[in-house]
């Protein structure tokens, strides 16, 4: 999940001085580039000890159990699906179950190269065993089956055993495409008998079974090359990253080494903006092709890059290009990137094969999905306004650059100059972000007061609260959660049930991560200037709790009205986590409850009332269940008569699920008047807001929130209202008269 970011300054400056004690220990030169440096390595190793054993909130003892949680994690990582690994590899590998924790301490690589080496020869010899296996037709005729459960699964013994495994596994695949082909063709055959008809719906409609089936083992092998050449763009750093990774998680689920380009891609998703062209890029075999135009950037006003160009070549400025086919996508990027008002040049070859070269001047992009949105809808005569908050974003390089905080107020303001009559905020899916963000938010719903308490490791508590006695919005306000929500939203969600100042609805409980990570750069504990560049470290250094005294760490905030989730009895939470940090509370801050809370109680009765007859809610719950019950259905028959029977079956019984998607709530959603003129000049605004407005038409869950809104108006909200219908009607009339 994002993760709460905080720079606390003191606690900071703590962390600190204390490794400064020691920075002697890391004053000498390390080598740049990809190429394997065992120095760097260990001083990595020792650092990342270090910072995390003197900054973490509860270090843990680095003994054999830790030991064995590294192993765990990393040869999971490594080999997720056990295609690779032999059992005489992991016999090998497992003489260092226990040893981990020694060799860390001692700065010992032997593990780590060990499993590299391996791995690297193992993934080659899988090349080439996909490739024999797809050269010829599969027989589907035959009485096999093949178990996806991973985790259960054993390794294979030898090479005969491991090519039978990546024979099912593929097999499996191509089986699963080739019935949805054959059924497309079947019932695109039944509409189009005549095979020169003009209408044909699907190209394969008139092809042979021997047709299909080859395409079947061509797209695999073309799907697991791109894989491989994905993986073949990791160097050795990243996945000595992996196992870097394996020993920070073992402090707890959030605290982890991020390597260069990771931290780069970390800032770019907390502040939603970077300095480029504008455009994001995927890799096709050796080619990088340009996937998509962000909104407003460079490459987007400059109308000459489109979407499904190859970048062949890259020049800075004058300098002379450089070719970039086969090179990887992460280095690609970097060529791309760059400074403000500094200039790259892009040969592409067009979609239409021809060759060109376009100059871009780079500038700051921000990345619209990134940031808060919202829509007004007219319900019952009320008119709602409802917001979106994908995370709790900030730019810590810039303070007049775009925080949620001032963006939430700023659509509150807009808010109150339309006139509704109440207002949703949507935190689903959710993951957090910045601290500060949460108060700022918080502190527009209440008149002052603490918002979260903070603990360090062996500190009084600090509580962070809202100052400003203002009040942004006093009307009604419901805070729509889900399963994924978390962090940030769940000291929102908290914060607001706590004063009673809102309706919590959404999920049973929301993620439960209630911990405050810290992001160090390890640069700066270096005193050489000729050093590669060592990354980052986020580390827990705090745990954050509600106004009440308790913590959201495992529990999250329990909704106040509970809605049915497809996804409700999947372990998918912080509770479900290996190595999570316990829940615990402390004292309660001092609060005062809202004082406008006479119809909470209503409001919720009515809404659960709702819920428990609305047959749309009834086969959501029931579709959770059925979810819940097919996730230990992990074995699949490899005859294709047996294959298609099951999946005939399931989706006979997925058909009773159909109306979920089919379903609409009848009402019409639109941007406020300052983002229509701004559509009207951006088709790409547009159409992201057009569908966006359609998905909420079909969002059972903001209906209800409207209707919990509904629920929650006063005398005196009716009096408001009232006197907004006048003003609107007096403003018709003045139209209707000029």
């Amino acid at each position: 999940m994002n993760t709460i970011i905080i720079f606390m300054k003191r606690n900071y400056k703590i962390l600190l001085t204390i490794v400064l004690l020691s920075v002697t220990l890391f004053a000498f030169k390390i080598k740049s580039g990809n190429e394997p440096d065992p120095d760097r390595d260990k001083l990595l190793l020792e650092l990342l000890t270090f910072v995390v054993e003197k900054g973490h909130y509860s270090p843990a003892e680095i003994n054999d159990d830790f030991s064995k949680g590294i192993y765990k994690d990393y040869i999971q990582a490594l080999d997720p699906s056990k295609r690779f690994f032999l059992q005489s590899d992991i016999d090998e590998f497992a003489k260092f179950e226990t040893q981990l924790d020694n060799q860390l301490l001692q700065k010992d690589l032997s593990f780590f190269n060990l499993t590299y080496t391996r791995l690297m020869k193992r993934m080659q010899e899988s090349k080439n065993i996909y490739s024999q296996v797809l050269k010829a037709p599969f027989n589907y005729k035959e009485e096999e089956s093949f178990n996806t459960d991973y985790e259960k699964a054993l390794y294979a013994k030898n090479s005969t055993e491991l090519k039978e495994r990546w024979r099912k596994q593929i097999k499996l695949s191509t089986l699963s495409s080739l019935t949805d082909r054959l059924k497309a063709k079947n019932e695109d055959a039944k509409k189009n008998p005549d095979p020169a008809a003009k209408k044909v719906v699907n190209e394969d409609a008139f092809k042979t079974y021997a047709e299909l089936e080859k395409e079947t083992r061509d797209n695999a092998k073309k799907s697991l090359d791109e894989y491989f050449g994905f993986m073949n763009d990791l160097d050795r750093q990243d996945w000595f990253s992996v196992y870097i990774n394996s020993i920070t998680a073992r402090f707890d689920p959030h605290t982890n080494y991020f390597a260069p380009e990771e931290k780069e891609r970390f800032d770019v998703s907390i502040s939603g903006k970077l300095e480029g062209i504008g455009a994001r890029l995927q890799k096709k075999n050796d080619y990088t092709e340009i996937s998509e135009l962000i909104s407003g950037g460079p490459a987007w006003r400059g109308k000459e890059l489109e979407a499904g160009d190859i970048v062949m070549k890259v020049a800075q400025g004058a300098d002379k290009s450089v070719d970039i086919v086969g090179m990887r996508l992460d280095d690609v990027v970097k060529k791309i990137k760059g400074p403000k008002g500094s200039e790259v040049r892009l040969t592409v070859k067009k979609v239409d094969g021809t060759i060109k070269i376009i100059s871009i001047i780079r500038d700051i992009v921000e990345i619209e999905e990134t940031y808060a949105k919202s829509s007004v809808v007219m319900k019952n005569g009320l008119k709602y306004g409802v917001i979106y908050l994908p995370k709790f974003y900030i730019d810590f390089e810039n303070k007049d650059g775009r925080d949620a905080g001032k963006d939430i107020a700023l659509e509150v303001e807009r808010f109150k100059e339309a006139a509704v009559d109440g207002i949703v905020l949507d935190v689903r899916d959710d993951g957090g972000g910045s601290l500060s963000t949460v108060v700022d938010i918080a502190g527009l719903f209440i008149e002052q007061g603490p918002i979260v308490q903070i603990k360090s490791s062996g500190r009084k508590k600090e509580v962070l609260y809202d100052k400003d006695k203002k009040i942004e919005w006093d009307g009604p306000l419901v805070i729509l959660v889900n399963s994924f929500s978390a962090s940030a939203s769940e000291i929102l969600a908290a914060a607001i049930q706590d004063y009673k100042r809102g309706i919590i609805i959404g999920s049973k409980q929301t993620y439960g991560k209630g911990t405050v990570q810290n992001v160090i750069d390890l640069n700066q504990f270096i005193r050489s200037n000729t050093i590669g560049d060592l990354g980052a470290l986020k580390t827990t250094t705090q745990k954050f709790y509600r106004i009440n005294g308790g913590s959201t760490q495992l529990e999250g905030v329990s909704s106040d009205v509970v809605m049915p989730d497809r996804y409700a009895y999947l372990k998918m939470g912080e509770r479900d986590v290996d190595n999570a940090m316990p829940w615990d509370k402390i004292d309660p801050a001092t609060y005062t409850l809202w004082n406008k809370t006479q119809r909470f109680n209503l409001a919720i009765n009515n809404s659960k009332q709702r819920i428990a007859s609305n047959p749309q809610f009834q086969l959501i719950e029931e579709n959770a269940k059925w979810i819940d019950s097919r996730s230990n259905d992990n074995t699949y028959s490899l005859n294709m008569e047996k294959f298609k029977l099951t999946q005939s079956q399931i989706e006979e019984k997925a058909k009773k699920y159909r109306p979920l998607t089919q379903y609409k709530n009848g009402l019409v959603f639109n941007s406020l008047p300052y983002e229509m003129q701004e559509m009207d000049k951006d088709a790409s605004l547009k159409e992201k807001r057009v569908r966006w407005h359609e998905s909420l038409a079909k969002d059972i869950y903001i209906e209800e929130a409207l209707n919990v809104l509904d629920d929650l108006q006063t005398s005196v909200d009716q009096k408001r209202n009232l006197a907004r219908q006048k003003k609107d009607k007096q403003k018709d009339d003045q139209l209707a008269k000029s």
